[in-house]
């Protein structure tokens, strides 16, 4: 496929997300075959919720409950500075396309401003989560996983994310909400011409 799809432009800057690394060197070889230079980003776990009834059933207050929101267009400046592959305009426009076309989820303060969020990615990926310094520990990460899978599931989607092989952290909340992974399998992402 790589060496076939004629609308791809190997002189030009791309990435290629969430590609299997047993395919690796097969990627390489493409990639010096079209004089191109590539470099891995990042290794991830594929996690997946293959049973929403595993998602342990939260008790959500009514002052929470009303705080249970969605990211518009204003959010995007906040979202990108905190995200680790944003900062940039890239990450901005990713952010803003992401927000302004697929479901997202957030918890806000008194005042209404995002204090912690998950996005859908367009391959339908769960991402981006995120709690400010000062509510963490308060189980919003939670709140919001549950929240998002329980929506995605009622509407027939598959409910997965990646997340980093550092990221221990999310790795261990995921394992807990009933998040599963095949261990076989690790994927990666990948920018060209950088």
């Amino acid at each position: 496929m790589l060496t076939e799809d004629k609308d791809l432009d190997w002189n030009k800057y791309f990435r290629i997300g969430g590609f299997d690394i047993r395919h690796a060197t097969m990627l390489k070889d493409v990639t010096a075959t079209e004089g191109a230079t590539f470099r891995q980003l990042t290794l991830v776990h594929l996690l997946a919720l293959q049973d929403p009834n595993l998602l342990p059933q939260l008790t959500v207050n009514s002052d929470m409950e009303a705080r249970i929101s969605s990211l518009n267009e204003s959010h995007v400046s906040l979202v990108n500075k905190t995200w680790k592959f944003g900062g940039d305009e890239k990450g901005f426009q990713l952010i803003k396309y992401l927000i302004s076309h697929f479901p997202t989820c957030c918890i806000t303060d008194e005042e209404g401003c995002p204090v912690s969020w998950v996005l859908l990615y367009d391959y339908c990926a769960m991402g981006l989560l995120y709690t400010a310094p000062d509510y963490r520990g308060r189980g919003y990460a939670k709140i919001l996983i549950s929240t998002m899978a329980t929506r995605l599931h009622a509407q027939g989607y598959p409910v997965y994310c990646f997340i980093e092989e550092e990221n221990q952290l999310s790795y261990r909340l995921f394992k807990k909400l009933g998040f599963t992974e095949d261990p076989s399998y690790r994927a990666a992402w990948y920018e060209f011409n950088y």
